[in-house]
């Protein structure tokens, strides 16, 4: 019975701190790039858009398809890197516990 009490004061410290890292993701931003720097995009580490810079230059007739893959590639970008920050603050929250492969906690 001490160990089902050990392990479910484990787990209750787990969610706790799950529950924080959901919090600090909110803050956490992210930057993708395109195009060398001409079109920039910064996400939360949870993924919502924050900001969207393009370069002037870009704002042409006839150039719009151009740009259009320059936002995605952007985005791509910055959503590999907030899967990134992701993954190192769930290793570091679950501390070193075995969590399932692709486990998303938030």
């Amino acid at each position: 019975m001490k160990d089902l009490m050990g392990m479910m004061k484990q787990a209750q410290a787990l969610q706790q701190r799950v529950t924080e890292m959901q919090a600090e993701m909110d803050n956490l931003t992210v930057e993708g790039l395109s195009g060398g720097g001409m079109v920039k995009l910064t996400l939360t580490a949870k993924g919502a858009l924050k900001s969207l810079s393009i370069d002037p230059s870009l704002m042409k007739d006839g150039e719009g398809e151009i740009l259009e893959d320059l936002i995605v590639a952007a985005h791509a970008d910055a959503r590999l890197k907030a899967d990134r920050v992701a993954e190192e603050k769930m290793k570091a929250v679950a501390g070193g516990l075995p969590l399932p492969p692709g486990l998303k906690l938030f």
